[in-house]
């Protein structure tokens, strides 16, 4: 099994992407790049397994449907349009709230914040996708999934602040550790460097293995009350399985005497 991680950006310099190999008892860090562009993104996701993309892969339904009403002059004000729940319908797709009640953060809002931008982006990289034959089925059942590194790490025990940023390097490089730590059977190769000094390659890695536990159902996946909302909006593939679920079985077998 090939699976990719993509660390999204709205520009390639910011991009990163990761590839992991699985075999017998292992998986091997096999490419993690940074500086990007679409055609190499392109190219990944149709020759992996599954490919998570650290980026929303569509938009909030009531913020699409409220800015078509106010572009034409229709919007129907609710009693509470100041309040905060009106505002974070219109902000948050339903995977966002959901997220933010199975580990307490909330993902960037891509209707308010400047994920919007790498949103764009990645509409336009589904649609090349689609192109080439491969429409991308928005709830994570096809090889694009949507993941949330941070959400990831969460789940895993892994710490999910304050290693972005070449200032906090040191933080970066104990992420890395603790990575290894608990899963020593993932080989990062002559790739450990660039993942303890780029936390775009390291997020990029963490994406690969959520990949991972979506492609052996080791992750959320929409329920019938969720499915067609997440077929427009989206859905966060979260993992349900420790780091170790991930590790692929040994083919390494014994065999008695008869």
């Amino acid at each position: 099994m090939l699976t990719v991680g993509v660390d999204l950006a709205a520009e390639p310099a910011g991009t990163a992407l990761a590839v992991i190999e699985w075999s017998s008892g292992r998986a091997q860090l096999r490419d993690v790049r940074v500086g990007v562009d679409d055609n190499a993104i392109v190219d990944a996701v149709v020759g992996a397994d599954k490919a998570g993309i650290d980026c929303p892969l569509g938009w909030p339904a009531a913020f699409l449907e409220f800015i078509t009403a106010h572009h034409t002059g229709h919007v129907t004000v609710p009693n509470d349009a100041a309040g905060l729940v009106w505002r974070r319908k219109l902000a948050y797709r339903v995977t966002d709230e959901i997220v933010h009640r199975a580990v307490g953060r909330w993902p960037l809002s891509v209707a308010a914040d400047w994920i919007g931008h790498t949103a764009m982006r990645a509409a336009a990289l589904l649609a090349v996708l689609a192109d080439r034959g491969y429409p991308v089925d928005r709830t994570g059942a096809g090889v694009v999934v949507e993941v949330y590194p941070a959400a990831s790490m969460h789940i895993w025990e892994l710490p999910t602040r304050g290693y972005k940023g070449t200032a906090n390097l040191p933080r970066l490089a104990e992420l890395v550790h603790r990575l290894q730590a608990q899963i020593p059977w993932l080989d990062l190769g002559s790739h450990e460097t660039l993942c303890r000094a780029c936390d775009h390659a390291t997020d990029a890695l963490i994406a690969a293995l959520t990949a991972r536990a979506a492609a052996l159902g080791l992750a959320t996946r929409p329920d019938d009350e969720h499915l067609a909302t997440a077929r427009t909006e989206g859905w966060i593939a979260l993992p349900t399985s420790p780091l170790n679920g991930l590790q692929p079985p040994s083919t390494t077998s014994q065999h008695k005497d008869p």
